[in-house]
């Protein structure tokens, strides 16, 4: 681990510090350079937008360019680290949005402790972008940030440590249940984290099909049930009349356990008491939340999937993000909403069952991969993903209203 450590920080500190720096896209070598891209040139695209504000997505970068925001209040694993110290985890998002789907990022770092505060300065500089996407913001904080900066802004606002993990999530139950020949309208869902990830996951898999008196929601304090009198007005959907007080009770029978909490909290004893053939999601990091090793040692009828990329079925959100925001931008999208959260789901479902590329297997040194239960999500590497799931995305977009012009030519088809 020490050498991990040692190798983290020469590579954010060498050969120059950090992990981004700018590119100009234009000429700027001659005086008619300089005359164009500055004064007096600079003045007629200025004219231009001021006469219509959508010309700013014609002579500026706004049409490609994605905000990645936080206060630094839930960082990682690692807590209230403060906006500063998030840095390197925002600099690393916006290497993703770049490698991934060609989007240019600013990364953006708030001193705010209060939602207030936040919201007013993303208000205040939105108009820089094509999209926000927030990051690492401590729940309920996130849910009230998104909310108000949704109903304030005409750019899609995105929050990722809710929406991110919920689709590429649910992208791969849908896959682990069909294999385990179960249906999510039928299935028992126990989860266990009841902040961002787990709220919009547990919302978006109603949106598919999912039945709300099927899923009992487990936070630090036990089962969120009706008897409970200290739930915020997020957890309050979730109270269910249940006699279930703690995660032993309420995971026995249960066909998924849905882990976005802390290591080891499911026990091999609380496995053994899951239903048949159950779906284990344990999506803790680093620890998951329950080593699958040890549940594949408990029992053999199980597909489990993890956040580690050293395990099979990594349920990872670089599947999503750059993906949604792609689909998005390219039709000039008021909003990320639910439909273009669904279509995203069921493209990336479906794109884990198809042959797998042979630049996927190169990339893992493997000679085989199918869907199976080892296999139920694309790998990062498939090169399908920047054609197949901003398509569905903006289509979905188009279809529900919030598109603002047809998909067309975007930055996208010069980095395939």
């Amino acid at each position: 681990m020490s050498d991990l450590r040692q190798d983290a920080l020469h590579y954010h500190e060498r050969p120059h510090p950090g992990k981004l720096e700018i590119h100009l896209t234009k000429p700027c070598d001659t005086q008619r350079d300089l005359s164009l891209a500055y004064s007096p040139g600079v003045a007629e695209p200025v004219r231009e937008i001021q006469t219509n504000p959508e010309n700013a997505y014609r002579y500026t970068n706004k049409g490609n360019l994605v905000a990645v925001i936080s206060n630094g209040s839930a960082v990682l694993g690692l807590g209230d680290t403060g906006a500063l110290a998030s840095k390197p985890v925002m600099e690393g998002k916006a290497m993703l949005f770049k490698r991934f789907a060609n989007i240019d990022v600013f990364d953006i770092e708030v001193d705010a402790d209060n939602a207030q505060d936040l919201i007013q300065t993303i208000v205040n500089i939105a108009p820089t972008f094509g999209g926000i996407n927030l990051e690492d913001i401590a729940a309920p904080m996130c849910f009230a940030v998104e909310k108000a900066l949704q109903e304030k802004l005409d750019i899609p606002v995105f929050h990722d440590d809710q929406h991110g993990t919920a689709i590429v999530a649910a992208a791969a139950l849908l896959n682990a249940l069909k294999l385990q020949n179960k249906t999510l309208s039928t299935s028992r869902i126990v989860c266990v984290g009841a902040g961002a990830a787990g709220l919009a996951s547990m919302n978006l898999l109603i949106e598919l099909g999912a039945k709300p008196e099927n899923i009992l929601l487990v936070d630090r304090e036990g089962v969120v049930s009706t008897r409970r009198r200290d739930l915020n007005i997020y957890k309050q959907p979730f109270a269910r009349e249940t006699e279930c007080e703690t995660l032993a009770e309420a995971i026995k029978d249960a066909d998924v356990f849905f882990g976005v909490s802390e290591k080891d909290v499911l026990t091999p004893e609380m496995l053994l008491s899951m239903a048949s053939r159950p779906v284990v999601f344990a999506m803790a990091n680093p620890d998951p939340e329950i080593d699958p090793r040890l549940a594949f040692h408990t029992r053999q009828d199980l597909i489990i999937a993890t956040g580690r990329s050293d395990f099979p079925n990594q349920v990872n959100n670089v599947l999503g993000f750059p993906y949604l925001f792609r689909g998005a931008l390219d039709v000039r999208a008021s909003e990320i909403n639910m439909e273009m959260q669904k279509a995203a789901v069921y493209a990336l479902q479906k794109l884990a069952q198809t042959h797998v590329p042979k630049e996927v297997l190169h990339a893992y040194g493997l000679k085989t991969l199918e869907f199976g239960t080892d296999y139920i999500l694309p790998k990062p590497t498939d090169p399908r993903l920047i054609n197949v799931i901003p398509q569905a995305v903006s289509e979905a977009a188009i279809r529900s209203g919030v598109a603002r012009t047809h998909l067309q030519h975007s930055p996208t088809e010069d980095f395939i």
